[in-house]
């Protein structure tokens, strides 16, 4: 990132030096070298995503094992009402000291959301439906990474294993007093009718530049 920097300070000094004076015509060797320039930066942005892509997945997937660790183990302790009561009181407050230890912003959000907060964006709406594709055509998921004047966000896709069905399959399969509890706690989910592997939503990890 500073040899880009260098370069734009060294590129804007050099048109600043030649403001109002008869600029020279290009010739093949500064051709060649705004070229390289360019290849440069090109290069560089890749590097860039590519560690941003690295880390951000690093850091939802160490986010998603202790959610899921805990889940388990509330499944084990109260069984699937358990389950109900950790994703409902604790899942938000330990993501978000994953988010402060890791020094990031996570977020899950979904096209189908259980809890309202967590209701996707255009842009990432996009991405699920991307990801949905990729699973469909059994295509291994990689991350994705998008990049503003401020932040880098980078997402990944959570999907749906056979313990997660006991709360998002489909409702005839799910137990009764789980369905009731989910209509308490959550009166709008939409969260349902989930299968094995399929894309239930995705991780977003925000870097502030």
């Amino acid at each position: 990132m500073k040899k880009i920097i260098v370069i734009i300070v060294l590129l804007v000094s050099f048109y600043s030096c030649n403001d109002g004076k008869k600029t020279k015509s290009i010739t093949v060797e500064d051709k060649e070298e705004l070229q390289s320039n360019q290849e440069m930066k090109s290069s560089l942005s890749d590097i860039d995503s590519s560690d941003y892509a690295a880390r951000g997945l690093e850091y939802a997937l160490n986010a998603q094992a202790v959610l899921g660790k805990n889940l388990l183990q509330a499944i084990q302790n109260d069984g699937t009402l358990g389950a109900l009561s950790f994703c409902n009181e604790k899942a938000y407050p330990l993501t978000d000291s994953m988010a402060v230890m890791q020094q990031v912003r996570l977020k899950r959000v979904s096209d189908k959301p259980r809890n309202q907060n967590n209701q996707a964006s255009a842009e990432e709406l996009e991405h699920i439906e991307t990801y949905k594709n990729s699973i469909a055509n059994q295509e291994p998921p990689r991350p994705l990474v998008t990049q503003t004047a401020a932040e880098v966000n980078v997402y990944y896709p959570i999907l749906t294993n056979a313990m997660c069905l006991q709360c998002h399959g489909q409702p005839k399969n799910i137990e009764p007093s789980t369905l009731k509890k989910l209509t308490i706690l959550y009166p709008k989910d939409k969260a349902l009718e989930y299968d094995v592997n399929e894309v239930r939503g995705i991780w977003r990890v925000t870097f502030d530049k």
